[in-house]
């Protein structure tokens, strides 16, 4: 009898039967692989390319259906089970090793109400297919900037992004969530109704339930004025210190993450690649005329060496980065908020401010603005009086280069931890033990315990950020 690997909670072995395997897939919709099958591998990749898990099946499942049977039947066989939407996670946490990926790439149903502005997309969406769907009727919610992302788990652990200042995190515009619960019970969770895990579900991860749809405000964006600007690396300094009061005092309409890079072939001119720079993205939401005296502040500083900012669809900004970061790079990052960065931090930015690989990187995202509105026992993020939100990200398309990259990020982080907040946004942070993710949830850590207990008391998902169950 053909026999297939999995592992139950308590790490021990199972046997599934080629008859187990014919059962679920009598029951479902969707495609079953597993490793006898030729697309095995190709299944198995996600985002990241440092990531190499090997489950025992991946479900492809077609409707919410699918993922019910597919949620009674791990927890029939006791299978350690991982959840996938977009991929995207820095740590693979999509994958198990010799367990069951529930896969929700084909749940891809999108429904924009122009006229209540919401749109309620189904979790195997990317915000490129978000962004698509909103944008013909001139709306967009809040989302990240990459626009392959998947919408799930983004919005799962706060969600920020170009729009983060004037409308605040994804998870401030998310309306409600359909739910299928370890249980395999389906539920809506909103305001009204299962309120306390709609509370947890915005920001606190994939740790109480798989969701299967979301359900967002929109807002009236449309053309925006946005692009990359960038000065020498000599000058990070100088840009920092000006920037760090500039995003924190202008008004909400104006976004500009901070960055340090080293410049890629196209779409930039050949005279710069390969320079090592600083740098803004833009993205104002009020007209050209408006964005103008923000520019040239910028400018004002000092002169930059390139810039191309300028009108656009907003789409277009969302998807600027999808063809330097495609799938497949090999990714390792750290990440931190800062409240404020004294002059001791910006010294250890400098110390790592020339990057190892070409795709390496830092970015500053600003969260301030309409973020602060909310109080930190609103939603499951706490850290609403942060002012940035900070990731290393060391990148590269070579897996020779994996350790010079995790020691970049790993080294950079270590210097300029001790002048953050203590903790980070969970989406930037790769497998870092129990404690890390206590500081992340803060305050909100025991109610989110609570709820974990109430609605996965045997922690059936804990492939993610985990949140152990309060006994």
């Amino acid at each position: 009898m053909e026999l297939v690997q999995a592992a139950t909670l308590d790490a021990k072995k199972v046997k599934l039967s080629k008859e187990n395997l014919e059962e679920l897939s009598s029951h479902i919709r969707g495609e079953i692989v597993t490793p006898d099958s030729k697309d095995y591998d190709e299944a198995r990749s996600i985002y990241n390319g440092m990531v190499d898990k090997k489950p025992s099946l991946i479900v492809y499942c077609s409707d919410v259906a699918d993922v019910k049977v597919c949620v009674n039947f791990a927890r029939e066989y006791n299978l350690l089970t991982s959840v996938r939407g977009g991929g995207h996670n820095g740590p693979g946490l999509a994958l198990c090793e010799e367990g069951m990926v529930i896969d929700l790439s084909g749940l891809k149903g999108i429904r924009v109400d122009p006229r209540e502005r919401t749109v309620r997309a189904e979790a195997g969406c990317t915000w490129g297919d978000v962004d698509h769907a909103t944008h013909a009727f001139g709306l967009a919610t809040v989302s990240g900037i990459i626009s392959t992302t998947g919408i799930a788990g983004l919005t799962l652990g706060g969600g920020h992004g170009y729009l983060s200042r004037k409308y605040g995190l994804t998870v401030d515009n998310l309306l409600e969530a359909d739910v299928v619960l370890p249980d395999g019970r389906f539920v809506t969770a909103n305001q009204n109704q299962h309120s306390d895990l709609f509370w947890a579900l915005r920001g606190g991860g994939g740790n109480f339930g798989i969701v299967t749809s979301f359900k967002y405000c929109l807002h009236p964006v449309d053309t925006i004025v946005g692009g990359p600007m960038f000065w020498p690396i000599a000058q990070t300094e100088k840009i920092m210190q000006w920037y760090l009061s500039f995003i924190t005092d202008v008004p909400e309409d104006v976004y500009a993450f901070f960055l340090t890079a080293e410049v890629p072939g196209d779409p930039f001119p050949p005279k710069l690649h390969g320079e090592k720079v600083c740098g803004l993205v833009w993205c104002i939401t009020s007209s050209t005329e408006e964005a103008e005296p923000f520019l040239q502040q910028a400018r004002e500083v000092e002169e930059p060496i390139f810039e191309h900012v300028s009108p656009m669809p907003y789409p277009m900004l969302q998807a600027a980065f999808d063809g330097i970061y495609p799938e497949g790079l090999q990714w390792y990052w750290k990440g931190d908020f800062i409240r404020e960065l004294s002059d001791e931090a910006i010294s250890e930015h400098l110390n790592f401010a020339e990057v190892p690989t070409t795709r390496s990187t830092m970015h500053m995202y600003p969260i301030n603005g309409k973020v602060h509105e909310m109080g930190v026992d609103e939603t499951a993020w706490s850290y609403r009086d942060v002012n940035w939100s900070m990731v290393i990200a060391g990148v590269s398309s070579d897996p020779a280069e994996k350790e010079k990259i995790m020691n970049w990020a790993r080294d950079y982080w270590e210097a300029t931890h001790p002048y953050s907040a203590g903790a980070a946004y969970v989406n930037f942070m790769m497998e870092e033990g129990d404690d890390r993710v206590k500081a992340t949830y803060g305050e909100n850590y025991e109610r989110l315990q609570k709820i974990k207990a109430k609605y996965d008391p045997d922690n059936f998902l804990r492939k993610n950020q985990n949140i152990s169950p309060k006994k």
